[in-house]
């Protein structure tokens, strides 16, 4: 440190003094034509050496040439340079100069530059200022760059410089250097910072390696302006970060949120297997493809632990960045068939994730092995794949792979961990889809074995039917129909529909479905009928709500189940007459032999399970022949179209005459349905047909003891009359008894009636409500045993209540050489 007394006047006393510096003239061609003592002491050049000779030959670094040009041409734009330059001395060592560049103004002619050098290390500022920097940014970690006004490049550091090279880039404008799209976007940033003088941060753009054109990259850029010391624009410079990572973190996790949205939207396993493949392309992969094991696509558990080349894989949703997946070899639904080497196979046996980063087409085993798979990856480009299996809650149902092409390149661990991620929530909803679809095909399965299989009206009714379960989410529903064969050649007509979907909604349909047979076989008419099934539906909706509450430990609890609807017809093929009532449901429709609709105005009713309205019935006489529609509301209600315009619709299809059952209801399907129905549809269809006179035969009996013989007298010549002699015997039997019964304990009148169908029935009216019930007689009783007779004589036999009384009815087989009712005399 210098004294006080060698301090210089007016000077530093730090070690360090302008007078120090080297000086030199430059001309216009950058040759040296004035050289200093102090610049011979500086780099050991005596002036003999270097007057004359380009001032190039002093720098240290090579390729420095391009940049004294630059520097040459910014000097000639503004008013001078400042800045580091690394020297060699004539001794060889690199000495690091701190330089300033001016221009010499005396108008002696041609232009020269004056040029002050000293060692960094002695600038003021303790090596920190203007000079200093250059070194310190162009080793930064991050890109930096200077521009003159016309977006010329100045100066790039080392960063920039790696990228691009200086003699690719020094001089030359910004679209002569970078992409064009890119550089469009520089160059619209960099005019507006110089005419705005504002900067602009953090400008985002991908841009291809130079390295690899293949891969890509994602930066940021910032632009700032230059100004000289009177505030006038003399350039720019901007700097460029790396923020691949960053980039990448975003686009994972914005993969992620596209894939908590995307897949899983339905509950159908193919279609989540194909959101997984289509998630997964471009942004991972080139080419993906879901296989999944054949038990979980049809709805059935799955093996715990590994899974080994036994069960069979079907290819469920493959993608690929190629229009229509040209290099699947397999079609969505076709069976896999790998190899024990395969990564697939291997990674199900592992249950683990397996990547080949540098897929080798001459040593990988599996690839080699089929000429037609390496075929597809040689076609392609495929050279990294990678297989994640697809597991959740345990168990294994299957496997995702991913290829990739020089696209995007090797698979790497944030890869693998993305496919992991992604796969994993796939694998739920594909699990969720499996355990929906077992419900689903357990519903319809039940719901199938729940519904009548064969339908028939005996000689009554002439019927089908057709059932459309629902295409939804959901499930099927509780949409049912019957055809119930009565006492005395009546037959009963019954459709309803329980509110709801699923498993639940098809238990329900069953239980009312046999409460509705039960009841019928009661003989109860319409309206009894009804109220007898709201009473059941009331006391069903208390239980379920009750094991709710009992399965929850909340009594708040309600019971699930939402109602039902019903209507229920019985025709009399003797009086021609129909007699229905409806709870909630939709109006039968009655078409006549002539094709003419008729809409019987019959009380809606309270749907089943309210409880608070009585039902009440109307009763019809339609003509022979006559056609009965009965048929839920998924058959004529969408969601785009009115019920008003179903109803309209299925009027016209069925007013069609002279059509067979089988035709008209194939019309009404075609016409009303003409995609998978949102809610079951079913639709019953009857023709009603009458019985004819000489089928049946009736008496009226007195309440005298003697008309009992004349009874069995008259059964016996209708019997011979319609070639019954077979039936004569037990015939005698069972009018004896059922006419002695009624004249004892009942009161008049008292009918007798034959009929003649598919079986004999035996009929005996009276006017008293007290029914005979069957009683096993004792050893020592005298009576008591003629019902017993009657039943075992019979098929069958029961009590029908009538307005004004009963009857007691009885049927018979008929022998085989007897005339059935579909015979006439």
């Amino acid at each position: 440190m210098m004294s006080a007394e060698n301090a210089l006047p007016g000077g530093s006393d730090r070690a360090c003094d302008i007078a120090k510096a080297a000086t030199a003239e430059l001309d216009g061609h950058g040759r040296v034509v004035a050289w200093t003592r102090a610049a011979e002491r500086l780099l050991g050049y005596p002036a003999a050496e270097i007057l004359h000779h380009p001032a190039a030959e002093l720098l240290a670094i090579p390729g420095d040439e391009v940049r004294v040009a630059a520097v040459a041409r910014w000097c000639r734009a503004g008013d001078g340079w400042g800045g580091s330059v690394a020297a060699r001395h004539r001794d060889g060592r690199e000495v690091q100069l701190a330089v300033q560049v001016t221009p010499v103004l005396d108008g002696a002619g041609p232009e020269r530059w004056s040029v002050l050098a000293m060692e960094e290390w002695r600038v003021p500022g303790g090596g920190v200022n203007q000079l200093m920097l250059e070194p310190f940014l162009a080793h930064a970690p991050v890109g930096m760059a200077v521009l003159d006004t016309e977006l010329r490049y100045v100066w790039v550091n080392d960063v920039l410089e790696r990228l691009i090279p200086l003699d690719q880039r020094l001089g030359k404008r910004v679209h002569e250097v970078l992409p064009r799209l890119e550089a469009a976007a520089f160059e619209e940033r960099m005019r507006r910072v110089l005419r705005t003088g504002s900067p602009v941060m953090d400008y985002e753009f991908r841009s291809p390696t130079y390295a690899d054109p293949h891969q890509e990259r994602a930066y940021s850029a910032s632009f700032f302006g230059l100004s000289d010391p009177q505030g006038q624009r003399i350039g720019l410079w901007y700097m460029v970060i790396d923020v691949t990572e960053r980039w990448r973190a975003q686009e994972r996790l914005a993969l992620l949120n596209d894939a908590s949205v995307r897949i899983g939207s339905t509950l159908d396993v193919t279609r989540t297997a194909q959101e997984l493949a289509d998630v997964a392309v471009p942004a991972l992969a080139d080419f993906v493809a879901v296989d999944l094991l054949d038990s979980v696509l049809r709805g059935e558990e799955p093996v715990p632990g590994p899974v080994d080349s036994t069960p069979t894989l079907r290819r469920s949703g493959q993608q690929s960045v190629h229009e229509g997946c040209p290099e699947a070899v397999l079609a969505v639904g076709e069976a896999v068939q790998r190899s024990p080497s395969s990564p697939i196979a291997r990674c199900l046996l592992k249950g683990a994730s397996l990547v080949e980063p540098v897929l080798d087409l001459t040593t990988s085993a599996w690839v080699t092995e089929d000429p037609a798979r390496a075929a597809v990856i040689r076609e392609y480009g495929f050279r990294s794949v990678m297989v994640a299996p697809v597991q959740a809650r345990g168990i294994t149902l299957g496997a995702a792979t991913f290829f990739r092409s020089r696209r995007l390149g090797p698979f790497a661990a944030d890869d693998v961990q993305l496919a992991e991620e992604l796969v994993a929530r796939a694998a739920v909803c594909v699990d969720n889809a499996r355990r929906f679809t077992r419900e689903r095909a357990a519903a319809r399965v039940m719901q199938q074995n729940l519904l009548p299989h064969e339908l028939t009206g005996g000689s009554a009714l002439e019927v089908a039917s057709w059932y459309f379960p629902a295409d939804a989410p959901s499930g099927v529903g509780g949409d049912w129909f019957d055809v119930i064969p009565l006492s005395g050649a009546r037959v009963a007509l019954v459709v309803g529909d329980v509110v709801g979907h699923g498993i639940n909604a098809a238990a329900t349909m069953g239980r009312l479905r046999t409460a509705v047979r039960t009841l019928a076989n009661l003989d109860l008419p319409p309206d009894e009928l009804l109220a007898r099934l709201d009473d059941l539906v009331i006391e069903l909706v208390k239980t379920q709500g009750a094991d709710q509450a009992a399965d929850t430990g909340d009594p708040s609890v309600a019971s699930t189940f939402m109602g039902a609807t019903c209507l229920y017809a019985v025709y009399d093929p003797v009086s021609r007459r129909c007699s229905m009532a409806r709870a909630g449901h939709l109006p039968p429709l009655i078409v006549g032999p002539d094709g003419a609709v008729d809409w019987p105005d019959l009380p809606a009713g309270p749907p089943l399970g309210l409880g608070s309205l009585p039902f009440e019935a109307v009763e019809l006489e339609p003509a022979e022949g006559s056609l009965i529609a009965l048929y839920t509301n998924g058959l004529i209600e969408t969601r785009d179209q009115d019920i008003e315009v179903g109803l309209s619709r299925l009027s016209g299809a069925l007013a069609v005459p002279g059509e067979t059952l089988k035709e008209l209801g194939g019309n009404v399907i075609k016409t009303l349905l003409t995609g998978p129905p949102s809610d079951d549809a079913a639709l019953l269809l009857a023709r009603t047909h009458a019985l004819d006179a000489q089928q049946v035969a009736s008496w009226e009996l007195t309440c005298d003891p003697a008309v009992v013989g004349t009874a069995r007298g008259l059964a016996d010549r209708q019997l011979t009359e319609w070639g019954m002699d077979a039936l004569l015997f037990t015939t005698e039997l069972i009018v004896s008894e059922l006419v002695t019964n009624a004249i004892r304990h009942a009161t008049a009148p008292i009918t007798l009636r034959l009929i003649r169908q598919d079986v004999l029935i035996c009929e005996v009216s009276d006017a008293s409500s007290t029914s005979p019930r069957l009683r096993h007689a004792r050893t020592t009783d005298e009576g008591g045993r003629g019902l017993f007779i009657v039943a075992q004589l019979t098929r069958r036999w029961g009590t029908r209540y009538t307005p004004n009384g009963k009857v007691i009815w009885t049927e018979q087989s008929l022998p085989s050489d007897a005339g059935g009712a579909d015979e006439e005399d």
